[in-house]
């Protein structure tokens, strides 16, 4: 609920106070998703946007609303009078104009607070002439850029440790594809998992807390009141001691150990036993680290050297600490969801879990400490809320790596690109990212793209049929074919930006972005294509 401050007409505010207030309530929901690390990472970016075109555009005005730091746009063409009906940052006033500064112009008038400035120069002149230009910037957005463009702009990009999202609307199709050397998550944000309760796995205190809590007790209030976690380590005990210490593994165990725990109800209608129940599966749930994290900390990366990331310095404290403190576990959460108990109880469960998560940030930080003074850093280089944030997500780590542009383009999976194209689901997605490649192959041979200009349909769907059957004989996928209805589309498309489809495009670019700067969510990896005729968004790993 907004305080009453916000509620009263603007005129009754006074100076002084709308001052204060402004920045904590600009960006409130926004901070509710990604916090004020998020936004702080957000608000120190800096952001190159290459082609203002509508797909620019729409993904710059996206990050611009979301208090991006700064952003310059390069784009060397005027606005003309077609630019109207598809772009909503140019206007008539616009026409014959810098179309870099028009947009400039618009998205600074979204938010002042966003540095904006512009470059009139051609993105494709620029990637040549001047490479360096690129690595004083967080991330560079290149919208629209031909096949040679994209190469040379990724190795660029690469070499300057420049994050790098493509993005292209073309008629009714579109794609997005992001391309840096490694992209590490701390706080990836997965939309279900385990709370860390360590039901099957308790640690002493934990234990000694639940052996003081009698599950027989006389008192029907006391015995609706008992937190389901003690149950479930009680049940738990029970049963490891009447099985040889393992825990339920097979369905029929598991429905047992379930008819164990409603057993020990007193009444119908103890929602405490229902809460147990139903978390029952918490128990079954395997001890120690998953396959994904034991990669992670397995990977080469892992071996702190000078030039480590700070991400990877806290992974080899992790990989010790698991394999010392944590006893084959990462560091504790530490947080315990809602549950019916009484208030004693839960708050001294609470108390338990927060020591044991500080127990073990103490131990990490302390593991952390002693890496960067071996490999010659400053040992207060990572600060304790980072470490802490590691700890607190250490079960869900996230690195994502990406291949270079052109190794996808010259040796792409061909066993996946067959299997695309021969699947029902994917043959569309398939088949455009294909025609994607082949209109630019179309207009180097041609000086347009198919389509572009009237007259002569028939022969560019003939020429096209031909650059994308030799493509695909190119990356070795030979008798393979891009359907008819396919190219004809294409050719009908007339390398067209259509306002609805760039604006989608923007979205799904500007959403990755926000991923990348933020170190948040997980962004994806492969190729997206969205396919507008059958209203399909899809994932190709090529």
């Amino acid at each position: 609920m907004r305080s009453e401050a916000v509620k009263r007409p603007r005129k009754q505010v006074d100076e002084e106070e709308l001052t204060m207030s402004e920045p904590k309530t600009k960006y409130d929901r926004q901070l509710r998703i990604w916090g004020e690390l998020g936004q702080t990472a957000l608000e120190e970016a800096s952001i190159c946007l290459l082609n203002c075109g509508p797909t620019g555009s729409e993904t710059l005005k996206n990050l611009v609303l979301g208090g991006v730091g700064s952003v310059t746009v390069v784009d060397g063409s005027k606005v003309q009078l077609g630019d109207l009906g598809n772009n909503f940052m140019v206007d008539l006033k616009s026409v014959g104009q810098s179309k870099a500064k028009s947009v400039c112009a618009f998205l600074q008038e979204l938010n002042d607070a966003v540095k904006a400035k512009f470059i009139e120069e051609n993105p494709d002149t620029l990637i040549t002439t001047n490479p360096s230009f690129f690595s004083q910037f967080t991330l560079v957005i290149a919208t629209q850029l031909v096949e040679d463009s994209m190469v040379k702009l990724d190795r660029i990009c690469r070499e300057a440790n420049v994050k790098l999202v493509l993005a292209r609307s073309y008629g009714l199709a579109g794609f997005v594809r992001i391309s840096v050397k490694e992209h590490t998550i701390i706080d990836s944000k997965p939309d279900h998992f385990l709370d860390d309760l360590r039901l099957n796995n308790p640690w002493p205190e934990l234990r000694s807390f639940v052996e003081t809590i009698d599950l027989n007790v006389s008192d029907l209030a006391a015995h609706k009141h008992i937190p389901y976690v003690v149950i479930l380590v009680k049940m738990a005990d029970e049963w490891a001691q009447s099985h040889g210490g393992n825990l339920p593994s097979t369905r029929e165990e598991k429905k047992e150990f379930k008819d164990l725990v409603k057993s020990k109800r007193v009444t119908l209608d103890e929602d405490n036993y229902r809460e147990a129940i139903e978390a029952a599966f918490k128990v079954f749930a395997p001890c120690g680290i998953s396959t994904e994290i034991q990669k992670i900390i397995n990977d080469s990366c892992a071996e702190a050297s000078s030039n480590s990331s700070d991400f990877w310095v806290m992974v080899a404290a992790l990989k010790e600490f698991v394999s010392n403190e944590g006893d084959g576990e990462a560091p504790l959460e530490g947080s315990i969801p809602d549950m019916t108990s009484s208030t004693e109880h839960y708050i001294n469960l609470q108390k338990i879990y927060l020591a044991k998560a500080e127990a073990d940030f103490l131990f990490m930080e302390e593991r952390v400490r002693n890496i960067l003074k071996k490999i010659g850093r400053d040992p207060s280089s990572i600060s304790k809320p980072t470490i802490k944030s590691f700890c607190k997500n250490a079960r869900k780590l996230k690195v994502c790596r990406y291949r270079m542009v052109e190794d996808e383009f010259c040796n792409p999976s061909v066993t996946e690109i067959q299997k695309y194209l021969a699947d029902e689901d994917y043959s569309g997605a398939m088949g455009f990212y294909i025609l994607l490649r082949a209109v630019d192959r179309f207009a180097a041979n041609n000086n347009k793209f198919p389509g572009q200009f009237d007259g002569g349909m028939d022969e560019d769907i003939f020429r096209l049929r031909n650059i994308a059957s030799s493509l695909l004989t190119d990356l070795g996928c030979n008798g393979s074919v891009v359907p008819d209805d396919l190219i004809n589309e294409m050719c009908r498309f007339g390398a067209s930006e259509l306002h609805v489809v760039s604006a989608f495009i923007g979205g799904i670019a500007s959403q990755e972005v926000i991923k990348l700067v933020t170190k948040q969510f997980v962004p994806m990896v492969g190729t997206y294509i969205f396919n507008g005729i059958d209203h399909k968004s899809q994932l190709l790993t090529l």
